[in-house]
């Protein structure tokens, strides 16, 4: 099947329902509350995830461990939030979002107060894994799948707010981070970690409803099994995978290779932070410019940007040019991650929307098992980054040829 079939199918089995009355709560101030509420969830759940590049050095050098084995602990991290975000999605429909919320605000308290008091690297990996990872799954899709059935004519422009959470979170918690573990070590730092992000969980979870019925209910399985079995489909994951090595790498990396050439330890980590608040203007700046220009060809444009981006790492000998680079890379991952639910949208219809996303979004589980140890064992056995930064920038740039064939087509 290809998609101008399965587009058509699903334009005739919409045509067939029957339209209800909007609420009128829709798009309404008690709808911008759930908005808010998401955004700062992620500014929690992903500043707690993305600031691991600043626990990498002092773990490894505790545990005596390789960066291969310390980087598959956020590996196995993104993995789990990854793959367990589609069937968080199917609770948050079954028994309402506030629940599972609240289920992953006390994994994360849990996780973070467990790998502290861990005495082996593979347990407190095992307990960051699960606690964060299940932590993230419980909320990153429920919250953008509430905040979507909240809104309709300002959708674009409230998820828009919601995952610019995500990089705001990057900019703040990964510095905050550092500076914490400089004053009180890494296992207090995560012990005060977990009790604040569990505490503003919490109070997020409590602000969030279920968004009212207004759309007649889909066979969202039998979609998702249409929308998988296209050429489109096909070349979207594949691109994925690679674009999310690119992603992935120096979250755990940069700020290691940054302190390896004289950078302070909070300098270092802030790097991460520039790449969260770059990717807030370009999930916020390239969303809105997508409603003026091909969405499809803004999302390859970015796809192919963050691969050049890596041309300042690999000849970066100071902190201005890693100081570009994340600015860059920042910018093209967050103009990626915004326009994605548009470009399947547009492709396959906005029908099954969540399921579709949680399919995609495995892609990422996949990258993050393997990127970030196989970029371990390369530093460890050359003592380089270049061909890691080569490697990353390398897989962008060939996702960003596997979508040349993807374009819209029209239906009837």
């Amino acid at each position: 099947m290809d998609a101008d079939q399965f587009a058509a199918d699903s334009s005739d089995a919409i045509a067939s329902q029957t339209p209800r009355p909007l609420p009128p709560t829709l798009d309404s101030p008690r709808a911008w509350k759930m908005a808010v509420a998401a955004f700062f969830g992620c500014f929690t759940i992903f500043g707690v995830v993305y600031s691991f590049g600043a626990f990498f050095k002092p773990m490894a050098t505790e545990f005596g461990a390789s960066r291969a084995y310390t980087s598959a602990i956020f590996s196995v991290t993104a993995a789990i939030y990854n793959l367990l975000g589609l069937a968080a999605g199917q609770l948050s429909d079954r028994y309402g979002p506030r629940p599972v919320m609240a289920a992953g605000a006390l994994a994360m308290g849990a996780g973070l107060c467990a790998t502290a008091s861990a005495n082996r690297l593979w347990l407190g990996g095992a307990a960051y894994g699960l606690g964060v990872g299940v932590a993230a799954a419980c909320w990153y899709v429920p919250a953008l799948a509430v905040v979507g059935g909240w809104f309709v004519r300002r959708r674009t422009a409230a998820l828009g707010v919601a995952v610019s959470g995500v990089g705001c979170g990057t900019l703040v918690i990964a510095p905050l981070a550092a500076a914490l573990i400089q004053r009180c070590g890494w296992r207090e730092a995560y012990v005060l970690m977990g009790v604040a992000a569990t505490l503003l969980l919490l109070g997020c979870a409590r602000l969030i409803e279920a968004p009212p019925s207004h759309e007649p209910t889909a066979a969202a399985p039998i979609r998702l099994t249409a929308a998988m079995g296209t050429r489109d489909f096909a070349m979207l994951y594949v691109s994925s995978v690679l674009s999310s090595v690119s992603i992935y790498i120096p979250l755990v990396y940069l700020p290691d290779f940054a302190q390896g050439h004289g950078v302070s330890r909070v300098a270092a980590a802030g790097l991460v932070g520039i790449i969260g608040a770059a990717s807030v203007g370009g999930r916020l700046g390239l969303g809105a410019f997508a409603g003026r220009a091909s969405t499809i060809g803004l999302y390859k444009a970015t796809m192919l940007l963050l691969g050049l981006s890596y041309a300042f790492w690999i000849g970066a000998h100071g902190y201005a040019p890693l100081v570009v680079f994340a600015l860059v890379m920042g910018a093209a991952y967050g103009g990626m991650i915004a326009l994605s639910p548009a470009v399947i949208a547009e492709i396959f219809g906005v029908r099954g929307l969540g399921a579709l996303l949680g399919a995609l979004y495995t892609s990422s589980a996949l990258s993050a098992l393997a990127g970030p140890p196989l970029a371990g064992f390369v530093i460890d056995r050359t003592g380089s980054y270049l061909w890691v930064a080569a490697l990353s920038g390398g897989c962008s740039v060939i996702g960003y040829l596997t979508l040349i064939p993807l374009r819209i087509r029209k239906t009837t």
